[in-house]
């Protein structure tokens, strides 16, 4: 398709999300970036010298963002005759983080956010494009909350649910009752490298602040219906879940035990597996895998190392699908945690909100 391309700003882009956004967005064919932001100390820098010492990537830095000036998060008015969105993943506590997210939107600049601050208002999306597109309908309503024509946010989920539930999502039809899961996280969704996190080596950490919630609550809200202009949360399944840290780099792992209320066969639910696509495959999103959830039949797979680059990082990977003596099947399946988890995936969400009409070229462009 020929379109000029919109003009994307990355706040937040000196972080490890941040610049995984920049090598994502390089050579996007919707979006090229045209503003970075970050903390007042970077402020005033070219990115290359802001990010010194601290590029965490394996891939190089583009080169068309090394002499970039970062420019101050909060100066909002000087970023908005500069860009036609943001994408969000600043390292701030949350009441900040909204409140900085509402400037943006405010100022009628739409927010495309990695971060958690508004992921439980029934008015803010939260995309799966996969899964939940229709979601997006909620931002008239936001809209009209804000009182704005073209601002918005719209948000991905937590990194830690992004594997276990695409591979729920198609066997809702067979009442998933209860789910018990087990999160091996990398460390990557901590912002850490192997050189910064020591005492992860030769070690597993059995927690992680705040995740656990997250991974109980948010998959109900990407399950939900939108009603009235707001998305109603799903009443089932109960989810438990243990969110562990891990020596991996990228990649996390679950281990999924479900309870249904009509116990599907094995074939049905290979079956529904590998059936299963959405919005982001019927409109070939860019970032979209072609195949969004890949079964392994070895049972030593998926492994972190081997498989969470699958379809650039952006597939599901499940495998060791086997009847459970307490509850009816198991599965494990993995995501790459910073793609995606992050980056990935609210580059996949803008994509989606962009072929949906709600990310347009600013009167100011």
């Amino acid at each position: 398709m020929n379109q000029t391309k919109l003009r994307a700003g990355v706040v937040g882009a000196t972080g490890m999300v941040g610049q995984r956004f920049l090598t994502l967005l390089a050579d996007h064919p919707y979006f090229t970036v045209t503003a970075l932001a970050a903390s007042a100390s970077s402020a005033g820098k070219p990115y290359e010298k802001a990010v010194e010492g601290r590029w965490k990537l394996a891939e190089p830095m583009p080169d068309c963002v090394k002499g970039m000036v970062v420019r101050d998060a909060s100066d909002v008015e000087g970023i908005k005759p500069l860009v036609d969105f943001v994408f969000c993943a600043v390292d701030m506590p949350k009441a900040q983080v909204r409140e900085l997210e509402e400037a943006y939107a405010k100022a009628e600049i739409p927010v495309v956010s990695n971060n958690s601050a508004c992921r439980g208002l029934p008015d803010v999306p939260m995309l799966i494009p996969e899964i939940n597109s229709a979601h997006t309908a909620v931002i008239a309503t936001q809209r009209k909350r804000l009182g704005t024509t073209r601002g918005f946010i719209a948000v991905k989920p937590n990194c830690s649910i992004q594997s276990y539930v695409p591979a729920l999502t198609p066997l809702l039809s067979y009442g998933v009752e209860a789910v018990n899961v087990t999160t091996l996280q990398a460390i990557s969704g901590a912002g850490k490298t192997f050189d910064t996190f020591p005492d992860i080596l030769d070690n597993v950490i059995p927690y992680i602040g705040g995740e656990e919630e997250k991974s109980e609550r948010e998959p109900l809200k990407i399950w939900g219906s939108v009603r009235n202009g707001e998305i109603v949360p799903a009443e089932k399944p109960v989810i438990a879940a243990t969110c562990t840290r891990v020596p991996v780099q990228d990649g996390h792992l679950a281990v999924v035990s479900v309870k249904f209320t009509d116990k599907p066969s094995r074939e049905q639910i290979l079956a529904a597996w590998n059936a299963y696509s959405g919005e982001a495959q019927r409109l070939r999103l860019p970032s979209a895998p072609e195949q969004f959830l890949t079964y392994f039949d070895q049972p030593d797979r998926p492994q972190s190392r081997l498989d969470r680059g699958l379809a650039r990082g952006m597939g599901i990977a499940v495998g060791r699908l086997r009847e459970d003596p307490l509850l009816d099947w198991r599965f494990v399946c993995l995501s790459h945690n910073t793609l995606r988890g992050a980056a990935g995936g609210a580059v996949l969400s803008a994509e989606l909100l962009y072929r949906q009409g709600y990310l347009q070229p600013s009167a100011e462009a």
